[in-house]
């Protein structure tokens, strides 16, 4: 089948960092006469129905295919059919980087992948070009192998130039430049269907343009911005951040960046383009590295380290979205933690939206899909990863007029500013840092100040504040964890009607002309300061400053007796006090760090995407780029994770004692089963069940003259008391 376009040309395969690249070979192909009907599919889209329908059309229509990094059982199952109902239909059929299933469905020429023919048979070759081993070293040697191969089956007669043209296809697509591409289209159409393109005569498969397996990139270096030697990295001027963390110009702080080879040879690299500036508008040098693979030691190696083999960076970031060691297919984390510990500097990783474009992302209360959260969050969180975050990725469709990765300019500049800090703590002398403690309430709003799941609070405190005293940080120590314990909670806080003393006073319109989402707050708590933590004129801080040391208490979340009503009001927003606290720590008190003392705080669990927060999202806007350290319990580590990825927290474990919490039960269990449905659905028959269950489990009901809200918020108290008492194991 022919268009008025071409000769249909499809290519199936995992997302869309190669679409664009693609295209240009399209078009630089139909200027030397070849015209080719280019049909790209990726993986990502086919949750529309759309997508499967035009999946199913194209397939039946190109006697050209090409089928790539498809892996998931799902998409074989979606994919294999199609391909096998069509087979008398296609002229070629290239399956390279596929689930075994989908790569034995190769037909090119006489290469069938299975087919014994003999000694020079194409699986027989095909075989011993895989070797045996496995990982990500025996991908490079696979890899540095497709060139000799390519050579020596030259000489080959009969079905081993299909190996040779397969090997081609290949090495082009893991080298996806604009002219490789064409070379794997051109090669690939006159060899299997010259028939369609009578004018042109076959010349043999090309030699392709060769790249170097690890290297530098900068945007500013000759196309592809491809560099092997440091000296040619651009210097940039050295900003405000380098003079905050006193270093000298001449020995700016270095941010050591991995990034994708295939992005960068395809021309993808607006998103990596938007991190470089940001981080060097900061002051910051920026060495950005790549792999030909998934291992990327022998980038850290060659390119992060000084001669003698120290960090010659003050920061690793990645913005491939995976693994330090590995990717989708296999993950070394051991060999991932040797590296960092070694190392020894911040590694985060920040994620690329790969399987969803950026507005899908943006409506998704999701954030990233649970695909996106196993392999560019959970996998690199083994190696040691902190701080995920968003920054870019793709625009638009694999048959939109934007295909290619676009940055997401608010992300970028927070994820450049969150590097920032990180070197700007590491590079502070400790004397000089500022530290911020946030301690909690809990179980939340029980009137526990400085309380934690099993933690004893100040006394633990107290040994923090000792040894980071010892160590040379500027702070005034108490005597005891018990003068500790009455410097925030004593007289001066009783005397004030607060729960920890009052350490600063926020005037009303100071905090208006401050807070950045004063509309929202007020939309949820009425006009400023409000009536959580305030006297009226002012909102309050509640804490003391031990020297450079600030430990403050956290303000309730918001409902007495419903603290855990933010949660499910997506829509709502932070009280006025609770906005200001955080504030205050960034932007007054300037904190070089946070430590969030003990399980668990009320951030974590503000309204906002599940993973992957973005600019609505309210635990990003109040932890802000401050680097966070969160001391939880080690027998939490679903919460855990929450603090990790929606608290921007770095967390140090400690273990719990030998006891347990009590829990709910039986008709207690129900009764809280049903609170939790008032919440959402009030009605009389409901109040009238939870009076009735309350009264048979003895438990406190409504004072006289009491609102019905009034006796559920009371019935919640007593059933967290009793949930979380503590019982022997």
């Amino acid at each position: 089948m022919s268009t008025a376009r071409g000769v249909p040309f499809t290519v199936v395969t995992l997302d869309n960092h190669l679409v664009g690249a693609l295209q240009r070979a399209r078009d630089q192909l139909a200027r030397e006469g070849l015209k080719l009907d280019l049909r790209v599919h990726v993986a990502a889209d086919w949750e529309q129905p759309e997508e499967l329908e035009r999946l199913e059309r194209d397939l039946a229509e190109s006697p050209l295919v090409l089928v790539t990094q498809l892996f998931l059982q799902d998409q074989v199952d979606r994919v294999k059919p199609l391909l096998e109902r069509n087979d008398d239909k296609h002229d070629a059929r290239v399956c390279l980087m596929c689930h075994g299933d989908l790569a034995a469905l190769t037909r090119m020429g006489r290469f069938r992948p299975g087919a014994d023919e003999g000694k020079w048979s194409p699986a027989k070759l095909m075989k011993r070009l895989r070797g045996s081993g496995s990982g990500g070293d025996s991908g490079q040697r696979q890899l540095r192998s497709l060139k000799r191969a390519r050579g020596f089956l030259r000489f080959i007669p009969g079905s081993a130039q299909d190996v040779r043209v397969y090997l081609l296809a290949l090495q082009a697509w893991l080298t996806g430049s604009d002219n490789n591409l064409a070379e794997l289209m051109r090669a690939v159409s006159l060899r299997y269907a010259a028939q369609r393109f009578p004018k042109l005569e076959s010349r043999g498969l090309p030699e392709l343009v060769d790249y170097p397996e690890t290297g530098l990139y900068h945007p500013d270096l000759p196309s592809p911005g491809i560099a092997e030697d440091a000296a040619l990295l651009p210097q940039p001027v050295v900003g405000r951040v380098s003079e905050a963390i006193g270093t000298a110009p001449e020995r700016g702080a270095t941010v050591g960046v991995l990034v994708m080879r295939s992005y960068i040879l395809a021309g993808n690299t607006a998103h990596y383009d938007a991190v470089i500036r940001a981080l060097e508008a900061r002051g910051l040098r920026v060495r950005t590295a790549f792999a030909a693979g998934l291992d990327t030691r022998p980038v850290v190696e060659r390119w992060f380290r000084n001669p003698d083999g120290s960090a010659a960076i003050d920061a690793l970031v990645s913005l491939s979205g995976f693994s330090l060691v590995g990717g989708p297919a296999w993950h070394d984390a051991e060999g991932a933690r040797a590296v960092l510990a070694d190392l020894d500097v911040p590694f985060m990783v920040a994620q690329p939206l790969e399987f969803q474009t950026l507005d899908s992302w943006s409506e998704d209360p999701r954030g990233l899909t649970p695909l996106e959260t196993a392999l560019m969050v959970a996998m690199p969180e083994l190696d040691g990863a902190v701080s995920p975050m968003v920054f870019g990725g793709r625009a638009g469709s694999a048959t939109s007029d934007s295909p290619d990765a676009a940055p997401l300019p608010e992300r970028v500049e927070h994820l450049a500013e969150r590097v920032a800090r990180w070197i700007r703590l590491r590079h502070t002398a400790r004397k000089e840092r500022k530290l911020a403690v946030v301690l909690f309430n809990f179980p939340p709003n029980a009137g526990n100040a400085g309380t934690a799941a099993y933690l004893d609070v100040f006394p633990s405190l107290h040994a923090l504040m000792v040894r980071l005293a010892a160590e040379g940080y500027d702070i005034d120590v108490p005597s005891s964890p018990d003068a500790l314990r009455e410097r925030l909670t004593g007289e001066v806080a009783r005397s004030t009607g607060t729960q920890a003393r009052v350490h600063v006073r926020i005037p009303a319109d100071e905090h208006v002309s401050r807070e950045r989402w004063l509309n929202e707050i007020e939309a949820a708590w009425g006009p400023a300061p409000g009536r959580q933590l305030s006297d009226g004129r002012n909102v309050l801080v509640l804490g003391a400053e031990f020297g450079n040391l600030f430990v403050g208490l956290q303000p309730g979340m918001g409902y007495e007796g419903d603290p855990m009503r933010l949660l499910f009001e997506k829509g709502f927003a932070p009280t006025h006090a609770f906005s200001a606290f955080y504030r205050w720590v960034h932007e007054d008190f300037r904190a070089h760090a946070m430590v969030h003392f003990g399980t668990h705080g009320a951030t974590e669990f503000m309204p906002g995407k599940q993973v992957g927060l973005g600019p609505t999202c309210w635990p990003d806007r109040l932890l802000g780029d401050t680097p966070n350290t969160y001391i939880y319990a080690a027998n939490n580590p679903s919460e855990g994770t929450l603090a990790k990825r929606r608290g921007n927290a770095t967390l140090v474990s400690y273990l719990t004692p030998t006891l347990a919490r009590a829990g709910l039960y039986r008709d207690l269990l129900e009764l809280k089963e049903d609170l939790t449905r008032w919440a959402s659905s009030p009605s009389d028959e409901l109040l009238e069940t939870i009076r009735t269950r309350a009264g048979l489990l003895e438990l406190e009901g409504a004072a006289e003259g009491d609102e019905p809200s009034r006796e559920i918020a009371r019935l919640r108290e007593q059933l967290l008391e009793l949930e979380y008492a503590l019982i022997p194991t």
